[in-house]
């Protein structure tokens, strides 16, 4: 069951989570993989507005994805962007990344790989990870300038649309704490968090919105998961 208070503590992080950036042009956009196939559709949709001549799509998959996208988060994307009429020559694919800071470096990496030169990158993930993506990219990718983007949904719409409320708020909770223990390990830049979002936060930890909640004491080979 998930209270009134609830919603309302997951509403504050969702909130704190949005960027508000203007979306302008880049030099590429980078679309994270992850189980919303909405982050490739606003991917598509930016890249028809002219915002960047060239996608990304990056990821592997996840315990969350496996059974939807077993050919990879990056490779669903793809196929999804495909169908939506972009160019196969405006889409690279980077199968391997299994979490946000592999997501940014094995980007970079491919990038560079094909001599593609890059000072700004539009940032494209699901809404409530554009602050933790941001926050991780300037940290791994501090040359470059970012702009961050997701699909404009209302928190009650997006809800409704994964259909598994009980996730959303766990990833919510999960994505807050990343951004206040991260720092402190030079996974990403530190973010000022207001102390409402941070009652919020443990409130929801402490009502058992835990499953995407990394034990603070776990080894760094094994947090580096970003």
């Amino acid at each position: 069951m998930i209270s009134e208070q609830d919603w309302q503590d997951a509403q504050l992080l969702w909130d704190y989570q949005q960027m508000h950036h203007e979306p302008r042009p880049c030099s590429v956009g980078i679309g994270l993989g992850s189980h919303d196939l909405g982050v490739a559709d606003t991917t598509v949709d930016l890249f028809r507005r002219g915002l960047m001549p060239l996608i990304v799509f990056t990821g592997a998959t996840s315990r969350t994805t496996q059974d939807r996208m077993p050919r990879g988060e990056a490779e669903h994307y793809r196929d999804r962007a495909l169908e939506l009429g972009v160019p196969t020559e405006a889409i690279l694919v980077e199968r391997h990344a299994r979490n946000t800071g592999q997501n940014i470096t094995l980007s970079r990496a491919l990038l560079e790989e094909r001599g593609i030169d890059v000072s700004s990158v539009l940032l494209v993930s699901k809404p409530y990870e554009e602050r933790r993506v941001y926050a991780t990219a300037r940290q791994l990718w501090p040359e470059v300038q970012f702009v961050s983007a997701s699909t404009m949904l209302p928190f009650s719409e997006y809800v409704e649309s994964l259909r598994n409320p009980h996730l959303v708020i766990d990833m919510l909770v999960g994505a807050l704490q990343r951004l206040l223990i991260y720092p402190s390990k030079g996974f990403m830049i530190s973010q000022v968090v207001p102390s409402k979002v941070i009652v919020a936060y443990e409130r929801l930890v402490a009502h058992g919105f835990t499953s995407r909640v990394i034990p603070e004491s776990v080894e760094s080979e094994r947090s580096a998961g970003f």
